[in-house]
C-alpha cells in the first residue's frame, strides 16, 4: 500500500502500531540478506506509533504521514539513536539532537523504524564502502543498490518502509533510486534544511525523499521542505507545495533531452531507449520535446571530484579523537590523532580527504580547486541559458543498470562514472528526480531523470507524474 493509503487508513482507525509491526516483521524476515539497515529500533517505533493511535482516538489529526513507517539514512541525526555514517570513527555515537527533517516527519505522523546503511560518510556509488558491510539490491541480491543512499533505496524497494530519507551530494539519492526501481528526489539546494545532516560537502549536500511512486515522493517533500532558521543556507521563502500540481499534466511545456548526458561514454542501450520512450510519453501528453545542450556538463564529473573532496577534507577534520567518536591513544596528541583517523576512516574516505587536501594546498589551489569552481560557474550559466528555452530537461539517471557487487571496487574511476548524469544538478543547486521507467534484458530497473531550474519542483513533478503513468 502507498504511504498515502496507509496514512488514510490510520486516520480511519487502522492501528498505526499494527502497521509498524507488519513492516518490522518484513525487515526481520529479509534484511539479514539485504543489510539495508544498520540500526532497527522497533521499541521506539512502537512508542511513536502508539502516540499516533492515541491522537486518532482523541479525534486529532496526526498529520499527513499518519502512522507511515519511514527509514532514515544513517547520516541524519536522531537524538539518542546511534548515528554512525557507516564509519568506525563514529561507531556508537548518539547525537544529543535530531535533524530538522526528522522532527518534521515525526510531527507529520511518520514513524521512524531505523537507520539505513550507506557508503561511509556518503562517499560512494554502491554502498560497498560501508564499514559495516555492503547492502544488496532487493531486485537482484547479487547486484549493488547504488549509493551512497543505497540502504534507503533498498528499504523502499524491499517493502521495509513506504518512505525513506537520503542525502544527495552528487547523485546519492537519484542513482540508487534508479538502480533499485524507486522514486528519488533531489530538491533545490536550500529547499530542505540540512540541520542535523552530517556534512560531506556542504555546498552540495541536500536531503530528499525516496518513495515507491511519484505522489508519495511529493507528499514527503511537502512535509520536509520549508525554511529553517537553524540552517543558514535555507531558502527564506521555501518552495511551493508540489502535491497539488501532480494532475496538471505537461500540455504546452517545453522539454529538452540533454545531449551531453544522454550520450555519455558507456551508456547502456536500454537506458538510452528508456529516455527516448519517456520523451515520447511527454510528447503524447502535449509537451514539445527537442534536444538540448548544456556544453559544460561534460566537465561536471572532473569539477565535482575536486570540489567535493576539498569540502570533505575540511568537514572531516573534526574527527580527531578528541571531542567525540573513536579515540585511539598515542604518546602525544598528534600520534593519537593520526592513529584515530587511520583506524577510523575507510579507504575511500581517506582517498577523498587526500585528494581534497592536495587540491587546497598552497601552489595547487588555483590550478585545481579554483579551476573547478570556475567550471561550476560555467555549468550554472549553461543551465540558465538552456532554461530560457525549456521548462524541464530529460536525461538518464545512471548510465547503466545495477552492476554486480565487487565489479567496480578495484577501479575508483569506473565507480565515479556512475554519477556522471546526476552531478551537474548538484553543482548548479537545481532539483532533479529519478522515475522508474522500464527494465533491461536482465529485468533490472532503469531510471529516467527529470531536471528543473532552481525552485522548479512543481513543473518537475508534473513531468515525472506523466512519465510514471506511461510506465505502467
Amino acid at each position: 500500500m502507498s504511504a498515502r493509503g496507509l496514512a488514510a487508513a490510520v486516520r480511519d482507525g487502522r492501528s498505526a502500531v499494527g502497521v509498524v509491526d507488519e513492516h518490522l516483521a518484513a525487515i526481520d524476515a529479509r534484511d539479514a540478506d539485504l543489510h539495508a539497515f544498520l540500526h532497527v529500533d522497533g521499541e521506539r517505533a512502537r512508542v511513536v506509533a502508539a502516540a499516533v493511535d492515541e491522537a486518532v482516538t482523541a479525534g486529532r489529526d496526526p498529520g499527513p504521514l499518519a502512522g507511515v513507517p519511514i527509514a532514515l539514512k544513517d547520516n541524519l541525526c536522531v537524538r539518542g539513536v546511534p548515528t554512525t555514517c557507516a564509519s568506525r570513527i563514529l561507531d556508537g555515537w548518539k547525537p544529543p539532537y535530531s535533524a530538522t527533517v526528522v522532527d518534521r516527519v515525526v510531527a507529520a505522523g511518520a514513524v521512524p523504524v531505523g537507520k539505513t546503511n550507506l557508503d561511509e560518510f556518503a562517499m560512494g556509488s554502491s554502498t560497498e564502502n560501508s564499514a559495516f558491510g555492503a547492502t544488496r539490491n532487493p531486485r537482484d541480491p547479487s547486484r549493488v543498490p547504488g549509493g551512497s543512499s543505497g540502504g534507503s533505496a533498498a528499504a523502499v524497494a524491499a517493502g521495509f518502509s513506504p518512505l525513506a530519507l537520503g542525502s544527495d551530494t552528487g547523485g546519492s539519492i537519484r542513482q540508487p533510486a534508479s538502480l533499485c526501481g524507486v522514486v528519488g528526489v533531489k530538491p533545490t539546494y536550500g529547499a530542505v534544511s540540512r540541520y542535523g545532516l552530517v556534512a560531506f560537502a556542504s555546498s552540495l549536500d541536500q536531503i530528499g525523499p525516496f518513495a515507491a511512486d511519484v505522489a508519495d515522493g511529493a507528499l514527503l517533500l511537502d512535509v520536509i521542505a520549508g525554511h529553517d532558521p537553524l540552517d543558514s543556507t535555507s531558502i527564506p521563502g521555501g518552495i511551493p507545495a508540489v502535491s497539488p500540481v501532480l494532475g496538471r499534466g505537461v500540455d504546452g511545456l517545453h522539454v529538452g533531452i540533454v545531449t551531453e548526458l544522454s550520450e555519455v561514454d558507456g551508456i547502456q542501450p536500454e537506458v538510452r531507449d528508456a529516455v527516448d520512450a519517456a520523451a515520447v510519453a511527454l510528447e503524447k501528453g502535449g509537451a514539445m520535446v527537442e534536444t538540448a545542450s548544456v556544453p559544460s556538463a561534460v566537465h561536471g564529473l572532473a569539477a565535482y571530484y575536486l570540489i567535493a573532496p576539498a569540502e570533505a577534507s575540511s568537514n572531516l577534520a573534526r574527527y580527531d579523537g578528541v571531542r567525540y567518536g573513536l579515540r585511539v591513544d598515542g604518546d602525544d596528541v598528534a600520534t593519537m590523532n593520526a592513529r584515530t583517523r587511520e583506524e577510523g576512516f575507510g579507504a575511500e574516505v581517506k582517498r577523498r580527504i587526500m585528494l581534497g587536501t592536495y587540491a587546497l594546498s598552497a601552489g595547487y589551489y588555483d590550478a585545481y580547486y579554483g579551476q573547478a569552481q570556475r567550471v561550476r560557474t560555467l555549468i550554472i550559466r549553461d543551465f540558465a541559458a538552456v532554461y530560457q528555452r525549456f521548462d524541464v530537461l530529460l536525461a538518464p539517471t545512471s548510465p547503466t543498470t545495477a552492476f554486480e557487487l565487487g565489479a567496480k571496487t578495484a577501479d575508483p574511476l569506473a565507480m565515479y562514472l556512475s554519477d556522471v548524469c546526476t552531478i551537474p544538478s548538484n553543482l548548479a543547486g537545481h532539483p532533479a528526480i529519478s522515475v522508474p521507467f522500464g527494465s533491461d534484458a536482465d529485468g533490472l530497473p532503469i531510471g529516467v531523470q527529470v531536471l528543473a531550474p532552481a525552485l522548479g519542483e512543481d513543473v518537475m513533478f508534473r513531468a515525472a507524474a506523466v512519465i510514471e503513468a506511461a510506465s505502467r
